[in-house]
């Protein structure tokens, strides 16, 4: 996805953090990061390969991954962002910060 930051776009950067020994198995946790960035799906059937995108919450915006459980998005898609970290409020510790993004330091991703 590309994504072009202008100057003085409102947005906000998320960083969270899992607490590993509140999911009950790793399927749970990567049920989770599934939920949130999406995956890539391979089904091999009859000698054949079938690919499916699987979306995520961050499919549905343009969003920039600034390190591993850190990324930016609009200001205006900030509630999806909460909707789905409150699904998971008893697993997962997140921050969430608004910020103004200057210049295109970050350019096209």
């Amino acid at each position: 996805m590309k994504i072009r930051i202008t100057k003085n776009k409102r947005a906000v950067i998320i960083s969270f953090c899992t607490r590993s020994k509140k999911f009950k198995s790793a399927s749970e946790r990567n049920k989770f990061f599934r939920g949130l960035y999406g995956w890539k799906q391979v089904v091999t059937k009859n000698d054949r390969q079938y690919r499916y995108v699987r979306e995520g919450v961050l499919s549905e915006m343009p969003h920039i991954k600034v390190d591993d459980s850190v990324f930016i998005v609009a200001l205006k898609n900030m509630q999806k962002i909460i909707d789905y970290f409150d699904e998971w409020s008893n697993k997962v510790e997140w921050n969430m910060k608004r910020i103004i993004l200057e210049d295109d330091e970050f350019g096209d991703e």
